[in-house]
């Protein structure tokens, strides 16, 4: 287990304190996004096999159907190297978007995963 900063609440010193960096990525309006999403799609597949990508998707303001920005949770080492992976995004790479990061430090929450092998599905909850 890391060293807890000495900024964490003594509270929380014993929560499960996973840094991980948070990229919210926003576009800029373009026709070319449309005609370049499979390639960041792959892209983020690619990052997600590797163990790389924790999770992403669409962020939607309320009452809308539109996404006004994505975001990106990544496992890395430092912001360079976080930096490093968005900027490997073809969307980024094209001036398609662009991108605020943060670490953040997960400390609770929780998820579900059950296997049926009668039927051999998965849900995650």
């Amino acid at each position: 287990m890391s060293e807890v900063p000495s900024s964490v609440h003594p509270l929380a010193k014993n929560f499960l304190g996973k840094e991980m960096y948070v990229v919210v990525v926003r576009p800029v309006r373009s026709p070319e996004i449309a005609k370049r999403v499979g390639e960041h799609l792959e892209h983020q597949v690619a990052l997600e096999k590797k163990g790389v990508l924790f999770a992403a998707g669409p962020l939607y303001p309320a009452g809308s159907a539109e996404p006004e920005a994505g975001m990106i949770v990544l496992r890395a080492n430092s912001f360079e190297e976080a930096e490093a992976i968005v900027r490997s995004d073809p969307l980024v790479k094209a001036g398609l978007r662009t991108f605020t990061i943060q670490k953040w430090r997960m400390n609770e929450g929780s998820y579900t995963v059950t296997i049926n092998y009668s039927d051999q599905t998965v849900r995650i909850a």
